[in-house]
């Protein structure tokens, strides 16, 4: 839709019969995070001025051919060189050139050329600002996505532990380490978000929630990094045939319920306040259990406690208040 807006503004406007640049930088300008918009909104029109500059001097001097091509593309890469450009920048000078010389080779258009860019950023920006394309609660929903993945990779390790199977607990760990790639998302959503709210006068009433969602990503790093420190020592405990109680892989179970019940909350839009309770329990009951078993056993106890922590601090909690309420083993 915004395509064709630019194309028809860019008509109605200059009075191109054929603008074609307007759609094709508005749909680039749109294809980034809001954040970066207005940067590549600068760059996107300062590549096509420098492409369709070069391009349109080409054309007049020497036509259109396989030389001029191979020519005027790396002019026009060493010219945005020059003045500080970025990929971005450098690859649209030269496509923007490529197209000038030969499908649009119409000497003493440059002007026109660029103006149609402009069109396309200009609208581009104003589209992103009454409509962003990436919602304030994004970050909450992928959140609730990782945290259901943590509670799956838990309950396959107390299976794996339970059956001793060391396939399984190695995939496990595959999988602890898989769910790790999901944060840089988590935190790319949660500055978009806040982009969102800062940038565009529709939102501001949102700021609260963006940074809410924004603070979700920290105690989820140390979430998938007890994760994955628990299912490494998962599989050691099951390549050396350690038994670990019950009652720890019941943790192990339990500390997953908890997990989907804060993803529940932020998958439908809420903070997850509301599963506080249930993980105060969760945290002082698993500080009743006896410390027991090897070092793995103990480990595997520690670090489910320790997400335990972690979730606590999804729902609101400062660290120290959390820890607090989730006490030491006695």
């Amino acid at each position: 839709m915004t395509a064709g807006l630019a194309w028809w503004m860019a008509e109605l406007i200059l009075g191109h019969p054929t603008p074609f640049f307007a759609p094709v930088a508005a749909i680039i300008v749109l294809n980034v995070t809001y954040g970066n918009r207005m940067r590549r909104g600068v760059e996107v029109a300062i590549g096509v001025a420098v492409g369709v500059l070069v391009g349109d001097i080409f054309v007049t001097a020497f036509g259109a051919g396989v030389w001029q091509i191979v020519v005027v593309s790396a002019v026009a890469m060493s010219l945005a060189t020059l003045v500080g450009a970025g990929p971005l920048m450098m690859i649209q000078a030269a496509v923007q050139s490529i197209i000038v010389t030969t499908l649009m080779p119409e000497p003493g258009q440059a002007l026109g050329r660029w103006l149609d860019a402009v069109v396309g950023c200009a609208l581009a920006l104003a589209v992103a600002t009454v409509a962003p394309s990436a919602p304030v609660r994004r970050p909450g929903l992928l959140a609730a996505v990782l945290l259901q993945e943590m509670a799956a990779t838990l309950r396959a390790a107390a299976t794996a532990l339970r059956e001793s199977d060391s396939k399984a607990a190695d995939e496990v760990l595959e999988r602890a380490r898989a769910e790790a790639d999901q944060l840089d998302l988590i935190q790319e959503a949660a500055s978009e978000g806040l982009a969102v709210v800062r940038h565009s006068p529709f939102r501001r009433s949102q700021l609260g929630a963006a940074l809410a969602y924004a603070e979700l990503t920290e105690p989820l790093d140390r979430a998938s990094r007890n994760l994955r420190v628990l299912a490494r020592r998962s599989l050691v405990a099951v390549w050396h045939g350690d038994q670990v109680p019950t009652a720890y892989l019941d943790l192990l179970e339990t500390t997953a319920s908890q997990a989907e019940r804060v993803a529940l909350d932020l998958h439908e839009g809420k903070l997850p306040v509301a599963a506080r309770k249930g993980l105060i329990a969760a945290a002082q009951e698993s500080a009743q259990l006896e410390v027991t078993g090897g070092i793995n056993a103990i480990v595997i106890l520690a670090q489910a406690r320790s997400m335990l922590v972690d979730l606590l601090e999804l729902t609101g909690l400062e660290y120290a208040d959390a820890r607090e309420l989730a006490r030491d083993i006695r």
